[in-house]
């Protein structure tokens, strides 16, 4: 019973470390993902305001196929 006892607690043992580094490695995890999501609302801010202050010269890419496609279908073979 005694030796069960022993190993079980450094099954135990080596549980808890490993759950250890799991929470470390989470908590690195957590840190970058909240430093990569603030450096996308900052993108996405910036761009924000380049997109009210630019003037409007962007143009729809898919307006600009559709009518490629339309004018290479009117043309004869």
């Amino acid at each position: 019973m005694e030796r069960l006892n022993s190993k079980l607690y450094m099954e135990n043992c080596l549980i808890m470390q490993e759950n250890e580094k799991l929470r470390k490695k989470a908590q690195l995890l957590n840190q970058e993902n909240q430093k990569l999501l603030s450096q996308l609302k900052q993108r996405l801010t910036m761009g924000d305001q380049n997109v009210h202050n630019a003037p409007n010269s962007f143009t729809d890419l898919n307006l600009s196929t559709a009518n490629n496609h339309a004018s290479s279908s009117n043309r004869n073979p």
